[in-house]
């Protein structure tokens, strides 16, 4: 029976707004949603004849019969837990890393072949050797966690998400290869399922005694800077590219292609000891030589590879991956170049191709033998290369972002190697990225320039058409005829006219089920299904997902903070409000003025107004724990850890004209 457990790890792969597990209070909650989607799960599948000619075609393209990323994935296999299920400190999973063993054998009509042979590789769970002095432990989070054997311990590369499934790899790799303890941790980059679980290995006192952590450079800053302002529209569109709330089944989801699925405990960080600042900087760890490569603004902004030449091993982070990785993704963040990730692939390529003979990362399984590995990276290169380029190549022909994706037509040098295709990113909405980082959204047609809203085109689409009767009866005939995508256009313009047009929502609701059946990408088919799951249900009533955790709110810095509370000032109630703040953080010493002027909020930092509405003082532990919820202005300032001089009504007024996001709001619904 698959594994029907609700994964509330709904959070971005920069910064993860939820930083605990459920609450046992949230049980009830959790116990309904999973046993709705366990009846959805066990309703009869309907798989149309044109999903079938896809995925027979998809056969046809790619040799199945190839079975060396098999043998890769389980070379060296040496154990996994008994146990699958990963609990935290409450009793509730916090992952379980055998949620996809059920994909095995033959792929079900209801997932497209190669996705469903990516989900089964990925899935692969335990200890591996990758060679002596190198091992990792897959499958017990999203991304991998390595282990390099120093001379007084293990040096550990990625501590994962969250801090249940880091300690348990520990304790796997402590109980088959010896009791050692963690001389250093690398972070390879700043996306949070690379260093979110290092407190499963270590302490802040750890750290003071001598065991180092490195990070590229800007590591601390770009962990919460990407995504800070913008953090609750990307998590609740995680909740949909990592099928958060899907059952882990064959009509549900099979993995994101990067990686299983994402684990829900408790995520932390420890800031960096060491940075790494240039491309060929060394550096010995416990006795073993490092040589790192920096790739800074590719797959994130922070961001390093590394050679080991004692080992003639390299760890391509997340830069070269066995699936295209994001130009875009999904979830919403800054669009990346592809020229700049494909230089630097060319330049490992460079330094260290001929003295490499195993190949390991962040995600997926190592790579072994130097014509392999050189076949691989360059394969890699490549393919962002031909993304970015023939984008470009074509949009300086007139064409535009959505005409692009539909005349690409990647090599078969490229195209028919497993680890091209589009389990994670797609050539379609990666060209669109590349089209965007040039063009931004506007493609020069003044049709496309000032739109109608969704609502109100929609209506008007309704209108044209002669009733949403009629769309509903043409959008049911391309269903018949395998056209999903325009039937999905087309209902979608009836659900945002008619939000409660039931029969709409149904049928966009299978027409999503199609697509999500055809699609090779882990994401798209997580978004196909998740939306379908909320046209037939509504949003499902869940707990909402907790504020940053502590270590991450500690990282934020005060500018970044009153940018963050800038974002957050309702424009319409302060619109007719002028107030001056002094701001002062009495253990640090920072100071800013606080500006609030036609609806708007800024700050100077280092400044004050001796003539300011109000003086604001606090510790920076008090600020955070305001940040965190965890405690009022006004019981901070009982406990003498804040206090104000001046208006007190325009403070209080100025902090109830601040927004609290709503997290479950409506994504396929206006």
């Amino acid at each position: 029976m698959p594994n029907l457990k609700i994964v509330l790890a709904l959070s971005t792969l920069l910064i993860f707004s939820c930083s605990k597990a459920p609450e046992i209070g949230d049980d009830e909650k959790i116990a309904k949603a999973e046993s709705m989607l366990a009846q959805m799960d066990a309703q009869e599948v309907y798989v149309s004849d044109a999903v079938r000619t896809h995925h027979r075609k998809i056969k046809q393209e790619l040799d199945f019969n190839n079975k060396a990323d098999y043998a890769a994935a389980e070379r060296g296999f040496i154990a996994t837990m008994e146990k699958t299920e990963i609990l935290n400190a409450n009793g509730m999973p916090a992952y379980d890393i055998g949620a996809f063993d059920f994909i095995q054998g033959e792929a079900p009509d209801s997932v497209n072949p190669s996705l469903w042979r990516q989900g089964e590789l990925t899935a692969k769970h335990g200890l591996f050797k990758v060679m002596d002095g190198i091992y990792q432990v897959r499958n017990f989070d999203l991304s991998n966690i390595s282990f390099i054997r120093g001379e007084s311990g293990w040096i550990v590369v990625d501590p994962l998400i969250s801090k249940e499934p880091a300690r348990a790899a520990y304790e796997l790799v402590k109980r088959e290869l010896g009791d050692f303890p963690v001389s250093a941790v690398i972070y390879t980059h700043s996306h949070a399922d690379h260093f979110g679980g290092v407190r499963g290995l270590i302490s802040e006192e750890d750290v003071a005694n001598g065991v180092k952590i490195i990070a590229p450079l800007n590591f601390t800053l770009e962990t919460v800077s990407e995504s800070i302002l913008a953090g609750n529209q990307m998590t609740r569109r995680a909740s949909y590219m990592f099928g958060s709330l899907l059952p882990r089944s064959p009509t549900g989801s099979v993995g994101v292609g990067l990686g299983p699925a994402i684990s829900s405990g408790g995520m932390g960080m420890i800031a960096p000891s060491d940075e790494i600042t240039h491309t060929g900087q060394k550096m010995t760890v416990d006795g073993i030589e490092f040589e790192f490569l920096l790739a800074l603004g590719a797959e994130a902004p922070s961001e390093f590879m590394f050679y080991l030449p004692q080992f003639k091993a390299f760890c391509q982070a997340e830069i070269i991956n066995h699936t295209l990785h994001n130009l875009y993704t999904p979830r919403g963040a800054k669009v990346r170049d592809g020229r700049i990730w494909s230089k630097y692939i060319d330049e490992a390529i460079v330094m260290f191709a001929d003295k490499t003979e195993v190949s390991f990362g962040s995600h997926h399984w190592p790579t072994w033998g130097q014509e392999k590995i050189v076949d691989f990276w360059s394969g890699q290169r490549d393919l962002y290369r031909f993304i970015h380029d023939q984008t470009l190549r074509l949009a300086n022909h007139g064409y535009t972002m959505h005409e692009i994706p539909e005349l690409l037509n990647m090599p078969d040098g490229i195209a028919k190697s497993f680890a091209n295709r589009d389990y994670y990113g797609t050539l379609s909405h990666n060209s669109k990225a590349q089209y965007q980082l040039y063009f931004g959204y506007f493609d020069g047609n003044p049709a496309n320039l000032d739109p109608l809203s969704p609502v109100d085109e929609g209506k008007k689409f309704v209108e044209y058409m002669g009733g949403a009767e009629k769309v509903i009866a043409k959008a049911q005939g391309d269903f018949d005829k395998g056209e999903f995508r325009f039937a999905a256009t087309a209902l979608n313009h009836v659900i945002f006219a008619q939000p409660d047009n039931k029969q709409a929502a149904d049928l966009l609701a299978k027409t999503y089920q199609q697509l999500a059946y055809m699609a090779e990408s882990g994401s798209w088919r997580n978004f196909y299904l998740s939306a379908a799951v909320e046209l037939q249900n509504g949003i499902i009533d869940l707990p909402t997902p907790k504020a940053g955790g502590p270590d991450l709110v500690k990282a934020v810095p005060l500018d970044l903070f009153f940018d963050t509370m800038a974002v957050k000032l309702d424009a319409n109630k302060a619109k007719n409000k002028n107030w001056r703040f002094n701001f002062e953080l009495t253990d640090t010493g920072e100071k800013a003025l606080m500006i609030v002027s036609n609806g708007t909020l800024h700050h100077r930092m280092n400044a004050s107004d001796e003539n300011a509405n109000a003086t604001i003082k606090m510790t920076r532990a008090a600020l955070d724990l305001l940040s965190l919820k965890q405690k009022t202005f006004r019981e901070l300032s009982k406990e003498g850890m804040a206090s104000y001089e001046g208006n007190p009504l325009a403070l209080r007024s100025f902090f109830g004209m601040l927004d609290d996001f709503e997290f479950w709001f409506e994504i396929v619904r206006p």
